[in-house]
């Protein structure tokens, strides 16, 4: 029995597809897009639109469906990520060799095991330091800010009701209020 070869980025650079991710040395396919989750990934970037606009102190690369290298057998593709200006002064090109600040997730139904579990332990153990995971289905958001190497929850929302939805400052966006009612499509 031979055992697998671990996929790289360079295979995954080769790779025909181009809606797919290198996890664990494993080319997987990512989830098709749907609209709940689209919809939340716009309107994220529009509540922090203003701080990609800031240079240097306070100004931030804010980018969707990013390609991130954080080994050569790791090289998710994030919902958002962000890196902050004052560390990363150039604007990016190409997959991101610079490990981000932040990292923001939109699970998909069949697909929650990667964002709550794998991706949590791969941002942990490369020091990101702030990681967003949002579900569309339950109308929930958990941000984890990293404190002596371990993820701790610093802010979490259910909105199952009306009066749920509220502006907030979640870190590392405390400048902004977001408008919950209009992340989850509600406002």
């Amino acid at each position: 029995m031979e055992a697998n070869k671990l996929k790289t980025v360079a295979d995954l650079l080769q790779s025909e597809d181009e809606r797919v991710e290198l996890i664990n040395g494993e080319i997987v396919k990512r989830p098709m897009a749907r609209s709940e989750h689209a919809l939340i990934q716009s309107s994220i970037s529009d509540e922090i639109a203003f701080l990609k606009r800031k240079d240097g102190l306070g100004g931030w690369w804010i980018m969707p469906e990013v390609s991130v290298k954080y080994s050569e057998h790791q090289c998710p593709s994030h919902d958002l990520a962000g890196w902050r200006k004052e560390r990363v002064p150039r604007r990016p090109t190409g997959i991101m060799n610079v490990i981000p600040d932040w990292v923001c997730e939109i699970t998909s139904p069949g697909h929650e095991r990667k964002d709550l579990f794998q991706n949590f332990i791969l941002l942990q153990s490369n020091k990101v330091m702030y990681y967003w995971v949002i579900s569309p289905e339950d109308k929930t958001l958990i941000a984890y800010k990293l404190v002596d190497e371990k993820y701790h929850v610093i802010f979490s929302v259910e909105c199952k009701v009306v009066e749920d939805f509220a502006k907030v400052r979640i870190p590392p966006f405390e400048e902004v209020e977001i408008d919950l009612s209009y992340v989850f499509g509600d406002g």
